[in-house]
């Protein structure tokens, strides 16, 4: 079964750091793109950074450059992001995402709050 786990959400003070990791099951995962997107209370989704398939190329919003880090590690089909100075802004379940053979496979998602 194809699917993504998300794993190292929770609470952190403002100026604090979290590192999220994404494993992928069922697909070939060093071949994919993968990408994070975050979702804020009553917000819609927010595109937060994507990696290529062999790390060598990334990308992230305006939002969180300069704060956040994606990495991946294809021995262990993981992606990482790693976050820090975070902001209460940054309060979202955040999403692993990887469009897998033109079918869309997205993680259920773990939350992140930032709050003093």
């Amino acid at each position: 079964q194809v699917r993504l786990v998300e794993f190292g959400g929770g609470s952190v003070q403002p100026g604090g750091s979290l590192r999220l990791s994404c494993e992928g099951f069922g697909f070939a995962f060093p071949q994919y793109y993968m990408t994070w997107v975050r979702q804020a209370p009553g917000k819609g989704l927010e595109w937060v950074s994507g990696i290529n398939s062999d790390g060598s190329k990334t990308r992230y919003a305006e939002s969180v450059k300069g704060r956040f880090t994606i990495s991946r590690a294809n021995a262990r089909n993981t992606v990482d992001l790693q976050m820090n100075s975070l902001e209460p802004e940054d309060t979202a379940v955040y999403y692993c995402y990887a469009n897998v053979g033109g079918a869309n496979v997205w993680g259920k998602g773990t939350l992140v709050t930032v709050s003093s």
